[in-house]
């Protein structure tokens, strides 16, 4: 029971870390990154049928990208209610429709089989423990529908800032106007490691790769 209460802290730490930085943070991150375009491209664009899920969607920047590309409706998933009202700024702002939920990644409220397009872009990272990051893997398996697809990525070892080649936890300083810094939780991926997750978990993994320091696996539900 401890070790669970434990558990549930860290979560709540990284949810706590992310309100508070939820603003200055958003502000940041103005652009879908190249990797996700791309995959929207090649998935998307030809298949819009159906919902799109952003899980860990920020400021919803990639789910713009879903609904500009077509989608025919998109759902914003984030565990912290600061980021998901930059998130739904951004939509009243730039004129994009989501629905936004705050959830937890490992425990989704949403129906078996009801996504048909998804991205997990920079969220997996955050979460605190090996069980945690296959359980949500398991229920990115358990939402997508026959047929669907989705991108899942992580900082991985290969990124140049880092010096070590196995997986570790460590903390990234953010620095807040008036340069307060707040610690982030990281699990940096070793490549290998990243796969052998995508591969333990109910996920079928199709492709992956490398680029600028990430890992991205490319992935279908349980039922393909």
């Amino acid at each position: 029971m401890a070790d669970d209460d434990g558990k549930r802290a860290r979560r709540a730490d990284v949810r706590d870390t992310y309100d508070r930085i939820a603003t200055h943070f958003a502000s940041t991150r103005e652009y879908a990154w190249p990797e996700v375009e791309s995959f929207v491209d090649d998935h998307v664009r030809s298949s819009a049928d159906g919902a799109g899920l952003d899980l860990g969607c920020g400021n919803c920047r990639h789910a713009e990208l879903l609904a500009g590309a077509g989608v025919e409706s998109v759902l914003g998933v984030d565990v912290s209610r600061g980021l998901l009202e930059t998130g739904r700024e951004r939509a009243t702002d730039r004129g994009f429709h989501v629905d936004l939920c705050q959830a937890d990644a490992a425990a989704l409220p949403l129906a078996a089989n009801s996504v048909s397009v998804g991205v997990y872009v920079a969220t997996l990272h955050h979460l605190p423990t090996r069980e945690t990051r296959v359980a949500s893997l398991d229920e990115l398996a358990r939402v997508l529908a026959p047929g669907g697809r989705a991108l899942v990525s992580a900082w991985s070892t290969a990124h140049d800032r880092f010096d070590e080649t196995e997986g570790f936890d460590t903390t990234v300083e953010w620095t807040l106007p008036g340069n307060t810094t707040v610690d982030r939780f990281y699990h940096i991926y070793a490549p290998e490691e990243f796969e052998a997750d995508v591969t333990d978990s109910d996920l079928e993994l199709l492709e992956w790769e490398l680029s600028s320091g990430n890992c991205y696996a490319t992935v279908a539900g349980s039922s393909g």
